[in-house]
């Protein structure tokens, strides 16, 4: 099992708060740190000091932690053409000595595009496709690469830089019932499913293994990931203060979805996601200010769990 931290910096975070908590995760002995791509606050809130772009923080990360894993859950396929993608991904990829991930889905925040002037067309399971056959081309490619799809035409790219790892970790995820899994099992080396009970996981997990198996894939060869919200502490009363910090109370985020309590509710809740087939969990940190969560979680809660 793996264990990542995975934060919302439109939600008002500046690259320092983001820095303090990937280094906390690298010293507490987590495996990843993980971010979201998003350029709007969403909800009611201050969003100061305003949005900071996914890939220039993780630039900025990787030269300044040592171990711990990085990238994006998920980049949206409207923000960057996919050959300045697959660029800025090798490119962090090397000044990080091969520690970068990314994730790629379809985009669904339409306030954001309309805000800072971002193209958001409806249908956007094509661009989805079409950008990871171009991304992971370029990558692959031992000389020149060229594609004609219905979106994206490139015409003897150098295909270069290439990335420092063998093969960059793609993660597809998302709800949808045939057109994500089948292009997670094409595409992806990780699966991921967010925000869902655990009901919902199983069935997507099944939707997915259904996928590669269809295609002649050994379903093992795919990463099963989840992402789900998170609060941890000791005590009612701290869980309480975490709840009310990010605008919800305690009662209103317990339940079968998120992650919420000290310790034996914690492994409890990891325990049965890793039954469903789970090994790697993204815990969903709202309150990037609150490092001292981050600090339980990794000195009291993370030696608990099952590896």
């Amino acid at each position: 099992m793996e264990y990542c931290l995975f934060t919302e910096p439109q939600q008002g975070a500046s690259y320092a708060d983001q820095l303090e908590f990937a280094q906390a995760g690298e010293r507490l002995g987590f495996d990843g740190f993980f971010r979201s791509d998003h350029y709007l606050r969403m909800g009611e809130g201050d969003p100061l000091p305003g949005p900071t772009d996914a890939w220039t923080t993780l630039a900025g990360l990787a030269r300044e932690t040592s171990r711990i894993r990085l990238g994006t859950l998920v980049s949206s396929v409207t923000y960057r053409v996919p050959a300045i993608l697959a660029m800025q991904v090798a490119q962090v990829d090397a000044m990080s000595g091969g520690r970068v991930e990314l994730g790629l889905g379809t985009g669904w925040f339409e306030a954001e595009h309309t805000a800072y002037g971002i193209p958001f067309p409806p249908r956007r399971f094509d661009l989805l496709e079409e950008q990871l056959a171009v991304i992971t081309g370029l990558w692959e490619a031992s000389g020149s690469f060229s594609f004609d799809g219905a979106h994206y035409r490139l015409e003897n790219a150098p295909a270069l830089p290439k990335p420092v790892q063998g093969r960059v970790p793609v993660i597809v995820g998302g709800g949808g019932p045939k057109r994500t899994p089948a292009i997670a099992a094409r595409f992806a080396t990780e699966f991921n499913i967010g925000f869902q009970p655990e009901q919902v996981i199983a069935e997507k997990f099944a939707g997915v293994r259904a996928a590669c198996a269809e295609i002649g894939r050994d379903p093992s060869t795919l990463k099963l990931s989840v992402a789900l919200p998170t609060l941890a502490a000791p005590t009612e009363a701290q869980l309480e203060r975490r709840a009310a910090a990010i605008g919800r109370d305690l009662d209103s985020v317990r339940g079968d979805t998120n992650i919420v309590g000290g310790p034996d509710e914690i492994v409890a809740k990891v325990e049965r996601l890793q039954a469903l087939g789970a090994t790697r969990v993204y815990f969903q940190l709202m309150d990037l200010r609150d490092i001292e969560q981050v600090e339980y979680l990794g000195s009291t809660v993370l030696p608990r769990l099952p590896r």
